[in-house]
């Protein structure tokens, strides 16, 4: 009888995308809950990750897929709402009842007028970890902060600089905690959206800036240096949130405190905080039952696992009464940061917000003045904030559309008919049939997502997740530079200019890195030949997201082996994402060491097919080793290198994963290729896919006039 009551009963999918100590606590509660509710709802925990977490909803829900609840931090809740993706609470549970044991400061961010949208959890905001060996007592205030650096500095041995405090400093999460104290907020009173240039951002942006001129925030921090400089004792404190606790080293002895109050305002920092919730989706079919389990895993049973086994911060009040939490200095902490932080805000402009602002963040660490680095990003906030293209009629190209298909068919119909092709594959049906797999294969992979992706460029995507037809608007936007000029960094022509260059370069030195090794490695002197040709193919076998990471960290400006090479040689060390050209360089590198494997593997090929007996008679002839590479070797292998030749400009000009990992773009979007610049207009820049995708419509266009014009010169020779 139970086995059948477990196989009768309610099933309810929760999505998460928790990992280590957290996942095993919701494992613990979901195996609890079944025990306290025998003939209650099975829960199915589904780990997703969390890249992709947001993606996959939006994707599921509304096709009625996905979870029948989901666990996400606060900050889309508003896009959501708007959507339809989340069900209200309020008509499945006492809602005064359950939010009276919960934190309000948790509540709020989940309330949209009249309706509640989720239930907290736990929050997870940034607090200040310091070394107890280096750091007696946290400090109050920056000032103190500022002292401890100084001391350090001083006590430093010769060849290694310890610091006072070290935090992603690039990283606007991270700093709107000194813009909160120094009196701002990322959506001032009075705005209805997202500014930069405010009197407070330029004080905490002047703060940064004296930091950078002090010598006291190392260059180019990243979260992994962050916890290289922490664990070896070159820093003292970081700005960091709980994720950072499985990071420190067993034998740190570490501690954590409430972030500090500034001097200069005599506010707190109060750092970014994710209100993380539990939500039901609107398609789900079990609603209720979701929204009762949702309520036992926001309560004391469920809080206690996930406050003692996943170390979280939770929402529920009773709980911090536990002597067990009480005595645990870590959450004892994060409760004291409790009282001063500041919900991430949930306005969909905020989506367009973080790349703006973090890009005035590097380039004051890059040492430029806050006051126009705070203009500059806020011209590109207003370019992504910029009114939305205006709904056309779509019957005029319905019309046009139909009209040129039916003119393009009929134009090949002709075509095919005066070639007698019809007859002739009838004749030949038998081995036409054996090709129908194959071009179905590419109906359906190719072609059909092709035309919904050339139609979606007909389209603008608004913030609340609604489509409307624009027509040609996003095109016209793109080349005639609306926005901004036409050949500042992130335009369209400037971009295509880039890409240009960057496929010149980049195929040029291909092909003469990759045909001298092959003429190298041709010389039958040339001993252990097979040994260097395997070594020389590693470059192009491993994989080149892998190959663009190893390399990003090679032109680290501390630590990379690229600027310990220069420093040997008696070369100041270079900041080589902090300017376009030393940027640019660097992604080239990279791309040639992928690249040139494959130029020399064909140029094998074709130099093994050179009859011998040619270069014999040149040189019985008198012809020098020279005369017979030039006019013998050459003018047969090049010609057989063409097509080569343009699979790898190909390559190259969509070569997406070099450029977004090794500069990102760096400086300010400038090294940015077509491919990665759709790509952020897609994902980073407010999701606008419609505008995305009339940037790939215009780089398929690009390469088919490429590829016109390759075929054209191909056939003349």
């Amino acid at each position: 009888m139970h086995a059948l009551s477990l196989l009768l009963a309610t099933k309810l999918i929760v999505w998460h995308a928790y990992s280590g100590g957290e996942e095993r606590a919701l494992t613990q509660v979901v195996r609890d809950f079944h025990e306290q509710h025998p003939q209650g709802p099975q829960i199915e925990a589904v780990s997703v990750p969390y890249g992709s977490f947001a993606d996959k909803l939006q994707a599921a829900i509304p096709r009625g897929h996905g979870p029948d609840l989901f666990i996400q931090a606060h900050d889309i809740v508003g896009q959501w709402s708007e959507g339809g993706l989340i069900e209200p609470l309020n008509g499945h549970l006492p809602v005064a009842e359950v939010l009276s044991t919960l934190w309000p400061e948790t509540i709020a961010p989940l309330q949209v007028g009249d309706s509640l949208l989720g239930l907290p959890l736990s929050w997870k905001s940034l607090a200040l970890f310091y070394r107890k060996d280096l750091v007696a007592e946290p400090p109050q205030t920056t000032a103190e902060v500022l002292r401890i650096g100084e001391r350090l500095k001083a006590s430093s041995p010769p060849n290694l600089r310890r610091y006072g405090l070290v935090y992603e400093a690039g990283n606007f999460f991270k700093h709107a905690a000194l813009l909160h104290g120094f009196g701002g907020a990322i959506i001032p009173p009075g705005s209805a959206v997202p500014k930069l240039d405010t009197p407070e951002q330029l004080r905490a942006l002047g703060f940064v800036s004296q930091l950078v001129q002090r010598g006291d925030l190392p260059e180019e921090m990243s979260a992994v240096l962050v916890t290289q400089f922490f664990n070896e004792g070159r820093a003292a404190m970081t700005i960091n949130g709980p994720w950072f606790i499985a990071e420190i080293a067993p034998e740190v002895p570490y501690g954590v405190a409430p972030l500090p109050i500034v001097s200069e305002t005599g506010k707190v920092a109060a750092p970014l905080t994710s209100i993380e919730a539990g939500f039901v989706s609107a398609r789900s079919e079990h609603k209720t039952e979701s929204a009762e389990f949702l309520r036992y895993l926001a309560g004391p049973a469920s809080a206690k696992v996930r406050a003692l086994l996943g170390r979280q911060s939770v929402s529920e009040k009773t709980t911090w009464q536990l002597p067990e939490v009480q005595g645990d200095p870590v959450l004892r902490a994060f409760f004291a940061q409790r009282a001063y932080i500041v919900p991430s805000p949930t306005h969909p402009a905020m989506r367009s917000f973080w790349e703006p602002g973090e890009q005035a963040l590097r380039q004051v660490l890059r040492g430029a003045e806050p006051h126009e680095a705070l203009r500059g990003a806020q011209r590109l906030l207003d370019q992504y904030l910029r009114p939305a293209p205006q709904t056309v009629q779509d019957k005029p190209y319905l019309v046009a559309l139909s009209l040129a298909v039916l003119a393009l068919c009929g134009w090949q119909y002709l075509r095919l008919r005066r070639r007698n092709v019809f007859g002739e594959a009838y004749r030949e049906r038998g081995a036409y049939g054996y090709i129908v797999p194959a071009l179905l294969a590419m109906l359906l992979l190719t072609l059909i997502p092709f035309l919904v992706g050339a139609g979606m460029s007909l389209f603008h995507r608004d913030l609340d997740g609604g489509w409307r037809f624009v027509g040609t608007e996003n095109f016209r936007d793109i080349l005639l530079c609306r926005g901004g000029g036409c050949f500042e960094p992130m335009s369209f022509y400037f971009t295509l200019l880039v890409t240009i260059v960057w496929t010149a370069v980049n195929v040029g030195f291909h092909l003469v890195i990759g045909g001298g090794l092959a003429l190298l490695l041709r010389s039958p002197w040339l001993r252990l030949r097979g040994v260097y040709r395997m070594l020389l193919i590693v470059p192009w076998a491993v994989p080149n997201y892998i190959t663009g990471l190893i390399w990003k960290g090679m032109f680290n400006r501390q630590f990379g082996a690229v600027n310990g090479l220069l420093v040997l040689l008696g070369i100041p060390p270079v900041s080589w994402f902090s300017h376009f050209s030393t940027a640019l360089a660097a992604n080239i590198a990279t791309n040639v060491w992928l690249g040139f494997p494959f130029m020399m593997v064909v140029a094998l090929g074709h130099l093994a097919q050179i009859p011998s007996e040619l270069e014999e008679a040149a040189m019985l002839d008198g012809a020098s080793r020279w005369q017979r590479l030039r006019h013998v070797v050459l003018p047969l292998l090049l010609p057989a290198m063409l097509p080569s030749v343009i699979l790898g400009a190909v390559w190259t000009f969509n070569m997406f994963n070099v450029v977004f990992l090794v500069s990102g773009g760096e400086p300010d979007g400038a090294t940015d290729i077509l491919v990665s610049q759709a790509y952020r207009w897609a994902f980073t820049r407010g999701h606008r896919y419609g505008f995305a995708a009339a940037y790939a419509v215009l780089i398929f266009v690009i390469l088919i006039l490429q590829s016109a014009l390759t075929r054209r010169l191909t056939d003349r020779r």
